[in-house]
């Protein structure tokens, strides 16, 4: 259940100093069989097995198992129905989410019956058959990524959907209200992949644009499509709501590296569909579509001065080769979930869920391979590049290293000015450190190979690509609890500059340069 937004806001300023508490929550005592121990507070929440209290010693934990509980708010412990709250996204909440949810059902023999709420909300129901017995609802509160993490602050979201990383004050919000580190890889996970994709009429001539000139298109220095080689005619701009996760991600990732303010003049839509639908019968239109729906409209290349371009597909979206990736995020609060909610969380990093996100548009995280034979523009741009700081020497010591390989999906690169993995990164270290301990990669090789800008001598770059790849591997081997690495070898290698992805004529450019790459035999 969900309060008015004023009751969610006053929940949120006070989350500074005390955790917030739900509209139904009522005060219980729990007592140690033996009748030893007794504690008092107020209910916050029972996941089927421990008890969430908040008392004068603050919120505390308290497995069910171990005391008996006296008061009104007291659950059932017998006809226990785990309630799950997302809140957040509507792009994730329309198609994604409800096709995992049936997967998950699907998978684990569970009835399912959705419930329409007001607007856009709606709940899942799930239950076991012949008899029919309620096992969960899974609560959905369809906005934006901003009410979502509004509404975890206030106590009435289990789970946000965000297609945009947290906020810095959000993020000391949260663990001032003892949610933990948000940012750390088992409080933000990433569940899909999207992408900001340029968008024009079919009958627009243009085919490229490169990630300078397109900010400075969105921040209305470049007003008319002469200057992109197009006709000579205003451009119309659109974007999805300026509340949406999707447009601030626009800024986030677009605008403020370039250090440009967003154009006033803008034509709003309420989803992507919506944009994409507009712009392809305008010849004179551009717009920012999500990856999964841009439709009709014709999707514009990403180039450089230097002349590499590389356009969004699948697969250079899923190694976030594409400079205009956009995770789609689930943040979880550092507190127990009831069973059924952390297996459903385990099922959407599976294969079979991974199928799901693929036919529901977006882009999986499942890790592929990417034959050498398959990385001819690649390796013509390493050529293209070659010169005084990297020889033909250093590209035959780098082909004589990776041609026997191949390369997987899973790659990782870094914020801006900085060493600390991005968040699909950090998400991608989780995962592969996973896979290490199942044993997927057991009796192969894998090469952890890092790259670096051309800015700077070649010398210390392959020592700064070494040095990246070095930490990767000792942070995926720190995340792999379980025994069972020395079935796998795992070697690094630094090629510096010699195998550039985009121009370095750009900060954009210079950040999809800087990475760590995964080869395996």
């Amino acid at each position: 259940m969900f309060f008015p937004r004023a009751a969610r806001l006053a929940a949120l300023l006070g989350a500074l100093t005390i955790p917030a508490t739900s509209a139904l929550a009522q005060d219980v005592t729990l007592t140690s069989r033996d009748g030893a121990v007794e504690l008092s507070g107020t209910l916050l929440g029972f996941d089927g097995e421990f008890y969430r209290l908040d008392t004068m010693f603050g919120e505390l934990t308290v497995d069910g198992s171990g005391v008996t509980c006296d008061g009104p708010g007291c659950p059932s412990l017998t006809g226990f129905v785990a309630r799950i709250g997302f809140s957040g996204a509507a792009s994730m909440a329309d198609v994604l989410l409800p096709a995992l949810i049936e997967g998950f059902a699907l998978r684990n023999g569970y009835d399912t019956d959705r419930t329409q709420g007001e607007s856009a909300d709606f709940t899942y129901a799930l239950s076991t058959p012949d008899p029919k017995t309620p096992v969960a609802t899974f609560s959905f509160r369809v906005t934006n990524s901003d009410e979502g993490f509004a509404d975890l602050l206030a106590d009435e979201a289990d789970i946000v959907m965000s297609t945009r990383e947290i906020r810095p004050t959000e993020r000391t919000l949260a663990h001032d209200a003892g949610m933990g580190d948000m940012t750390q890889a088992n409080r933000s996970r990433v569940l899909a992949l999207d992408a900001m994709v340029p968008v024009v009429s079919p009958e627009n001539p243009v085919r490229a644009i490169s990630v300078p000139a397109l900010a400075q298109v969105f921040a209305g220095q470049i007003a008319n499509w002469q200057d992109l080689g197009g006709p000579d005619a205003p451009i119309v701009l659109h974007l999805p709501e300026a509340q949406s996760g999707f447009a601030q991600a626009v800024t986030d990732r677009l605008l403020v590296p370039a250090d440009l303010p967003l154009a006033a003049d803008i034509r709003r839509h309420p989803d992507s569909r919506t944009l994409s639908r507009a712009v392809s019968l305008d010849p004179f239109a551009i717009g920012l579509a999500s990856f999964a729906d841009v439709g009709a409209a014709r999707a514009l290349m990403l180039t450089g001065a230097c002349g590499y371009g590389i356009a969004a597909t699948r697969r250079s979206v899923k190694t976030e080769d594409y400079p205009l990736t956009a995770p789609l995020f689930l943040y979880i609060p550092a507190r127990r979930l009831p069973q059924v909610a952390r297996q459903f969380l385990a099922y959407t990093t599976s294969a079979a869920a991974q199928l799901v996100i693929r036919r529901a548009g977006f882009v999986d995280l499942a890790a592929e391979r990417i034959p050498v034979g398959d990385q001819g523009t690649r390796l013509a741009n390493a050529i293209r590049s070659a010169g005084p700081e990297v020889s033909l020497r250093e590209l035959q010591k780098m082909v004589q290293v990776l041609a026997p390989l191949s390369r997987l999906t899973t790659t990782f690169r870094f914020e801006a000015g900085s060493a600390r993995p991005d968040a699909q990164s950090r998400s991608n270290i989780l995962q592969l450190a996973h896979a290490l301990e199942a044993g997927t990669y057991d009796a192969h090789r894998l090469v952890f190979a890092g790259f670096s800008d051309g800015e700077g001598a070649a010398e210390p770059n392959r020592a700064i690509s070494l040095g990246r790849a070095q930490a990767v591997r000792d942070a995926v081997v720190a995340m792999a609890e379980a025994s069972g690495l020395q079935q796998v070898e795992l070697e690094v290698a630094g090629f510096g500059e010699a195998l550039p992805m985009a121009c370095d004529d750009s900060e954009w450019g210079r950040q999809v340069n800087r990475r760590v790459e995964i080869w395996i035999d």
